[in-house]
């Protein structure tokens, strides 16, 4: 039996789930997300929590199971409270600004580079090397914080490029320094 889908997912009073066939929606205060999930699972909602079984043992099933259970609590989570990342850019004259619905990157290459935010995140920079990037849909702010960091990932000589805030690059010695 799977760990973690075998735990009831609570769902907060402010929280509506509601499951026909094998489609689970859920409202909240932040907005409304769906997910359809694998005739070899089912959910079922009693009182306050929502449960989620398997029909079979098959070795898809189980795998299936917690993962089911993971991604339902997470749209429940990102429906009451939402999710967050945030990017730092180091390097000298990095800066990032937003330009309506497109961040613009300059991070040391001959042009900006320009990327479209997707519907539903909402990107802020509290300072001009900083990135924040919120939204309701765990995935979709994963996604495009990785999508951001890919642009110029942190090099381990200098510790340049964008990261994750509070990441720590492990720096490597120079040619110099490494006799």
């Amino acid at each position: 039996m799977s760990r973690i889908g075998k735990q009831p997912v609570v769902i907060p009073k402010d929280t509506t789930v509601e499951i026909k066939d094998n489609l689970v929606s859920v409202k909240g205060p932040k907005g409304s997300l769906s997910f359809s999930f694998h005739k070899l699972i089912e959910a079922e909602v009693k009182e306050s929590s929502l449960l989620v079984k398997r029909k079979k043992n098959t070795k898809l099933a189980r795998s299936l199971h917690g993962t089911t259970r993971a991604i339902i609590n997470n749209m429940i989570k990102g429906v009451t409270e939402g999710f967050k990342k945030e990017l730092e850019i180091v390097g000298v004259g990095y800066k990032a600004q937003l330009k309506g619905k497109a961040l613009d990157l300059n991070i040391g290459f001959s042009h900006p580079v320009e990327i479209l935010v997707p519907d539903g995140l909402k990107v802020s920079l509290p300072a001009n090397t900083k990135i924040t990037i919120e939204g309701i849909d765990k995935e979709k702010v994963g996604e495009f914080a990785a999508k951001i960091r890919r642009i110029y990932p942190p090099e381990p000589y200098k510790g340049k490029g964008i990261r994750y805030l509070g990441e720590e690059v492990r720096k490597k010695l120079g040619k110099a320094l490494a006799k």
